[in-house]
Parts: C-alpha cells; structure tokens; sequence
C-alpha cells in the first residue's frame, strides 16, 4: 500500500478524496480535497474513480483512507493513502 504525508501532496500528482463524514470535513480539511465519504464512496467507487487516473484518499484518524486503499487497490485503481 502507498502512502503519503499531506505534506508531501500536490494537485498535480491526482484528486485528494477525503473520505471523512462530513462532520469532521467540516471541521478539519485540506482546501484541496473534494468530500466523498467513506461509505458512499465505498458503494459507488466506480461512480467516483476512473482506472485510469491517480488518487489520494485520507481522512481524520487514517483508518477508513487505509481501508479504502487496501480495496481500491486490489481492484485495480492507482490510489494512495495520504497521512496527516
């Protein structure tokens, strides 16, 4: 599994996906991520994510972006945890 720390991130290297509830989106996030959280991503994640593009999910305690990596991956997409 890949993982990043936010610091490390950039625009250009894919989509930043935080997948917190939005609750705690509301309270913490990186003005560069788009809010799709946890569940209703893992429902829709071909909605959400093309093959064919990069991704970095995080979120508050890194539990759900390393749960969603560990699946994405498996299935196929280039996605990569980011690390507070």
């Amino acid at each position: 599994m890949k993982r990043i720390s936010l610091k490390n991130y950039d625009i250009s290297m894919g989509e930043l996906i935080d997948l917190s509830n939005p609750l705690d989106y509301m309270e913490k996030h990186d003005a560069r991520a788009v809010s799709i959280p946890y569940q209703k991503l893992m429902m829709n994640y071909d909605k959400y994510l093309k093959k064919n593009q990069s991704y970095y999910l995080i979120c508050t305690k890194g539990m759900h972006s390393s749960k969603a990596v560990m699946m994405l991956e498996y299935l196929g997409y280039d996605v990569t945890q980011v690390l507070y």
